[in-house]
């Protein structure tokens, strides 16, 4: 029962702090943390293996801690989905076939085929979703219709 009162408190933080990033930027940042949540992928941080769902509210809670640290995209990658702040160490995404990848490589490659295909808007937008060989299949959503 606690979880769901910290979990609204993170998504608001989150939102409160992206108010002070551009339109492009938060949209941009917003889609990588659902293309996280929604992989299916293992997110391993520290050698732990973590649900998808665990790695896009850990990316959530320090995207608010780093407040003015996070100007655009690239830094959020950088500094917010690609490692440990403390130790430094790559996160990893695990693919079914067990093949592994730094975070920060695999949201680059996201970002770049989100920027050349246009962002999403609210009328329809483009989803990844890793097959059990990780490669990704693409698939267009209408708002309003189901995955």
């Amino acid at each position: 029962m606690r979880l769901i009162p910290v979990s609204i408190f993170t998504l608001l933080l989150t939102a409160s702090i992206a108010f002070g990033l551009d339109s492009q930027t938060k949209a941009e940042i917003d889609e990588l943390i659902a293309f996280v949540q929604t992989s299916g992928l293992r997110f391993i941080r520290n050698g732990a293996e973590h649900s998808a769902a665990e790695g896009a509210k850990l990316l959530r809670v320090k995207l608010a801690n780093a407040g003015d640290r996070v100007k655009t995209t690239d830094d959020f990658i950088t500094g917010v989905a690609s490692m440990t702040y403390l130790f430094r160490k790559p996160y990893l995404v695990k693919f079914a076939d067990g093949r592994t990848q730094p975070t920060g490589d695999w949201l680059r490659a996201h970002l770049a085929e989100m920027r050349k295909n246009g962002k999403p808007s609210a009328a329809a937008s483009l989803r990844s979703r890793p097959t059990a060989t990780g490669a990704p299949v693409r698939r267009r959503m209408r708002l309003g219709s189901s995955p």
